[in-house]
Formats: structure tokens, sequence, C-alpha cells
């Protein structure tokens, strides 16, 4: 499923920082990989960029693409497709690289099965699409407490983190480590993290949504 989240950043110095902008993404990226659906309890509850989420739309969740991107999902089992609208963050389970609306996966076969092989294309960018800032998600707590633990203990060794919260029943707390510049800079963090903490499957690489870091 995918976690959304507002704009909300908690963290113990709040400081303003500039990065250099990487390259915004470009038409025709791709990516093969795993696909899933999610619907309840995530329908009619507030995506990522804000807007409603409607799991009878043509709308997906992804880690880093820019909301309001296009892109093409081909279900390589059965060569169907449909296009999707980027407004939500996840999917946050390793291995898997979008999240698809109830509409989508029926488009291509996928409620069934909820999972299965896929490549995306960009086919669409968003007017004026951002470059961003990425992070490493390492972990997502339904009591407050143990993100702020985490998130503590993340600054310390990694010297900035942050938590991100999507309010729902109960919330989400999301701990992000790190502001890369560039999708690369962060996988290499996550490669990092994943070595000095000794869990394999550990972190995943999010676009920053907010122009500003604290």
């Amino acid at each position: 499923m995918a976690l959304a989240a507002l704009a909300f950043f908690g963290c113990a110095h709040k400081k303003h920082a500039r990065l250099p902008a990487p390259p915004a993404p470009s038409l025709g990226h791709a990516e093969t990989g795993v696909a899933s659906w999610y619907g309840h309890p995530y329908h009619g509850r507030p995506a990522a960029n804000g807007e409603i989420y409607d799991m009878e739309t043509l709308v997906a969740a992804h880690r880093t693409l820019p909301f309001d991107t296009w892109v093409r999902v081909v279900n390589l089992n059965n060569r169907k497709s449909v296009d999707v609208r980027i407004i939500d963050r996840g999917p946050f389970v390793n291995g898997r690289i979008i999240d698809l609306s109830h509409a989508a996966a029926k488009a291509i076969d996928l409620i069934g099965p909820g999972v299965g092989p896929v490549r995306i294309e960009v086919i669409r960018l968003p007017q004026n699409a951002a470059a961003g800032l990425f992070a490493v998600q390492v972990g997502a707590f339904r009591v407050r407490a143990n993100a702020e633990s985490l998130r503590a203990e993340m600054a310390a060794r990694y010297g900035s983190a942050r938590i991100v919260s999507r309010p729902g029943s109960p919330d989400v707390w999301r701990v992000l480590v790190g502001v890369e510049a560039t999708e690369e800079a962060a996988s290499g963090l996550a490669r990092r993290i994943r070595q000095e903490s000794g869990e394999k499957n550990s972190g995943f690489v999010v676009r920053i949504d907010s122009g500003l870091v604290m």
C-alpha cells in the first residue's frame, strides 16, 4: 500500500537548506519491476499531493517521480496497458515500483493477483516540472514517539533526518534520512544505511516534496 504524506516536516533543529537542483526526469524514462494496487482505507483520504484519493480514477503512487507526471504502465504478463497520473508516494515494499489505483489495476487485469511485473514509461511531464531533492525512508510508524526515536538516532548518525506525517486513522509517521541532490546520491546513502544497520531490505529512496528542507 502507498503511505501518502502531507508536507509536514518535524525535526529538532529547523534550518533552511538549498542544494543544487538536479535535472528533472525526462520523457521516455522507463523502469521495470513489480506493480501493486491500493484502495481502502486510503480511498477518500488526502494523497501526498493534497488531493483526495479516488481509487476509481486513473492515478498512482511512485516514490520519486514529480506529482502530475503521467506514466504508461504495461502489464508484462498480458501486454495490457493503462496511463496513470502520479499523485501519491509509495509503494514502500521492497521490489515494487508503482502502486496503482483500483481502476488502473482493473484496466490491466492486476486486481486478482494483486501484484505483477510491469514496465512503466514517462509519457507526459507536468508543466514547469520542478527538480527535486531526495532522501532515504528508513521506517514508517503508527506511534509518533517511535518515529521520533528513530529520527533522533538517524540524525545523530547521518546528520539529517526528519519525520513526515500522514493524517489518518491512525496517523502514520515516516522517517526520512538525508537531503541529496540526485537519486543516485540517495541510493548511495541507502546502501550505506543498509550496510551499517545490517538490514538488507531497509531504506527506500523517496522524493522530498516540499521546497523547504528542515
